[in-house]
C-alpha cells in the first residue's frame, strides 16, 4: 500500500554516485548501493523512473573546455549515461527486478527508445524505468533532463540523491562553518547562486511547482523518509517552509 503524497517518484542519481569518492568507472558495490535505494523505493508501493549523469566516466563540458567541440562533447557524456543506465538494470535483474531502459539517443540494441506513453505504460506496470541519454540534446545537464522528465511522466516530486544531507550555503567540505538549509524556495536557489542544480533545472520545476527534495543516499532511512514527504535533507518548492509557517 502507498502512503506519503507522492505516487510517482523521478529519482536523479549523479554520475559520482556509480564509484568510489574522487573516482573513475563504476564500482560494483557503489551500483549496488543504487539498486537498493531503487528496491526500497518501490517496496513502498512507489512508480520509479530514474535519470542517470555520467561524469564518473566523462564530463562533457570538462571536454569541451579541452578543446573538443561541446556538441561532440556533450553526446560522448549522453553515451556515458547509457553505460551507466546498462549496468545498473544488470543490478536489478540480479533482484529480479523488472526494469526498462529508455534512452533520447537511439541505441537499440542496449535501449528502448524513450517514448513518454510507453514511460507511463512501463510505471504503471510496476516497472523501473532508467532514463539514459539526456535529453538527447547537447547544451543540457543531466539535471535539466530529470526536471524535464519528470513533468513528461507526470511525478508528484523529484528527489536528487547525493553524498551529502541536503543543500549548504558554501561547500561543508570546505567549510566548517557551511550552514544547511532545510527548506529554499526555487528563487532562493537561483539569486542566491547555491549550485544543487543549474539553473534550467530549476527554472522548469519553478514553472510547473514540481518539488525537489536533496538527501543523502548513504544516509540509511533517508529514501524512505524523502518519498514519505518526512523532513528529510532539504526540500526546494514554491514557497520555504518559514513563509508556509505565516500563512494563515
Amino acid at each position: 500500500m502507498s502512503d506519503g503524497p507522492y505516487k510517482r517518484i523521478l529519482l536523479k542519481i549523479s554520475g559520482e554516485g556509480f564509484c568510489l569518492p574522487g573516482g573513475f568507472g563504476v564500482d560494483i558495490d557503489a551500483v549496488e548501493n543504487i539498486a537498493q535505494l531503487a528496491m526500497r523505493i518501490t517496496a513502498l508501493g512507489k512508480e520509479l523512473a530514474i535519470v542517470v549523469g555520467g561524469g564518473n566516466f566523462l564530463r562533457g563540458s570538462a571536454l569541451s573546455k579541452a578543446g573538443i567541440d561541446r556538441s561532440t562533447a556533450d553526446y560522448m557524456g549522453m553515451l556515458a549515461t547509457i553505460m551507466n543506465a546498462m549496468i545498473l538494470q544488470e543490478r536489478l535483474n540480479v533482484h529480479e527486478v523488472e526494469t526498462r531502459i529508455l534512452s533520447a539517443l537511439a541505441i537499440h540494441q542496449c535501449a528502448e527508445s524513450f517514448i513518454r506513453r510507453r514511460a507511463i505504460r512501463h510505471l504503471e506496470k510496476g516497472r523501473v524505468v532508467i532514463l539514459a541519454g539526456g535529453t538527447g540534446n547537447p547544451f543540457f545537464t543531466t539535471d535539466t533532463c530529470a526536471a524535464l522528465r519528470a513533468h513528461e511522466i507526470g511525478a508528484d516530486v523529484l528527489l536528487k540523491a547525493t553524498k551529502v544531507d541536503g543543500v549548504y550555503d558554501k561547500d561543508p567540505k570546505l567549510h566548517s562553518d557551511a550552514v544547511r538549509y532545510n527548506s529554499l524556495t526555487y528563487l532562493d536557489v537561483i539569486t542566491r547562486g547555491l549550485q544543487v542544480m543549474d539553473k534550467t533545472a530549476i527554472t522548469l520545476a519553478m514553472e510547473h511547482e514540481l518539488p525537489i527534495v536533496v538527501f543523502d543516499m548513504n544516509q540509511e532511512g533517508s529514501v524512505e523518509q524523502a518519498v514519505l514527504g518526512k523532513d528529510i535533507g532539504t526540500t526546494i518548492s514554491a514557497k520555504a517552509a518559514e513563509e508556509l509557517e505565516n500563512v494563515e
